[in-house]
């Protein structure tokens, strides 16, 4: 059996840099807790980062792709064949996440764990061919163990790449059609929670697509029920390589010690199955957007999770987490720039 890296203990977070940093909060110009979140989140990030004035110039965007078998169920709105087309239009530049990892001066690594477009060769992705999308759950599992791990994997060398790189900030995004089935499906197993609850429209589904989604998703924990497991298994039985190598990068980020800013739906289901394997690792995930898709409030839940930002989004691709990021730079500098009481000469609270 493969040594199973993921259950290694995560990076501790600073707490004497906390202690220090929630100390400057104090001393600057300003009432204490104007800020708002914007003072938890720079002591947070200062915690995280071992620095009494964190900051946020070094960014890595990676986007992990995945084709998915239940799409031949008719759970999507969308052709299987734009999860490879997509993947064309990632490193073109045309894609929302691109133009956003350019604004934000991010570096964008593209991963094709596997899809069904044949012998895909596109300059500027990572293909791992780890198969033709995964097989249909509501047949057998989406994936063997040995795929399962290899994409895990995919996910912590991601991670590594954006360490090597100076990356002081990991977003990890995902593309692949059918995966909120996926997602739903593995929420809905972790969570114990009923099927419409979490089952939404995706990418567009109308009424009676959902509820054939949701049924879709019944078949499939019906099969799978006896035979779930722990959340590892739960993950290959139902999940998606792309969202099997997401879990892999946010326990890598925990353990190797690097701040993850989670995107939407699909990045908050694979970040709870991290939590659920490793539970030390919700420490080192901060959470982009609250997303349309109904499930998502559900998970979030789940993992204590306050996002930053709630703007109706539902794109993925990691576009939610990169547009929080100027948010957190804001919060950095004004953390770490502002001034104390006693160097701008202004009175402070009385004792």
């Amino acid at each position: 059996m493969t040594q199973a890296w993921w259950l290694n203990p995560c990076k501790p977070i600073d707490a004497q840099v906390v202690e220090q940093a929630e100390a400057r909060q104090q001393q600057l110009t300003k009432p204490a807790g104007s800020l708002g979140r914007l003072e938890s989140v720079a002591v947070q990030l200062a915690g995280l980062q071992g620095r009494v004035k964190p900051s946020l110039d070094q960014l890595w965007i990676a986007i992990f792709a995945g084709d998915h078998g239940v799409v031949a169920e008719g759970v999507s709105a969308f052709p299987q064949a734009v999860t490879g087309q997509m993947l064309l239009n990632f490193v073109n530049g045309g894609a929302a996440i691109s133009v956003l990892a350019r604004q934000l001066g991010a570096s964008l690594e593209v991963v094709d764990l596997g899809t069904v477009t044949p012998s895909l060769n596109l300059p500027g992705v990572r293909h791992l061919s780890l198969g033709p999308g995964t097989a249909n759950f509501v047949d057998g599992p989406a994936m063997t163990r040995a795929q399962g791990e290899l994409a895990l994997q995919a996910g912590r060398d991601s991670v590594r790449r954006a360490l090597a790189a100076g990356a002081q900030l990991f977003i990890g995004g995902e593309m692949g059609i059918g995966n909120t089935t996926a997602a739903s499906a593995l929420a809905c197993a972790l969570l114990d929670c009923p099927v419409p609850h979490l089952a939404g429209p995706g990418t567009g589904l109308d009424a009676a697509g959902v509820s054939h989604k949701a049924q879709v998703i019944e078949r499939a924990l019906a099969l799978h029920d006896a035979r779930r497991g722990g959340a590892l298994q739960t993950l290959f039985n139902l999940g998606g390589f792309e969202i099997a190598a997401l879990v892999g990068a946010y326990l890598a980020c925990a353990q190797e010690g690097v701040a993850a800013l989670v995107d939407g739906f699909i990045c908050s289901v694979a970040a709870l199955v991290a939590v659920r394997l490793n539970p030390q690792c919700r420490e080192w995930l901060l959470f982009g957007h609250r997303g349309a898709e109904p499930g998502h409030r559900h998970v979030l839940q789940a993992l204590t999770a306050e996002p930053l930002l709630d703007l109706g989004l539902r794109l993925g691709e990691g576009s939610g987490a990169a547009l929080a990021v100027p948010l957190l730079r804001l919060a950095c500098d004004l953390h770490g720039q502002m001034a104390t009481f006693a160097e701008a000469a202004v009175a402070d609270r009385p004792a």
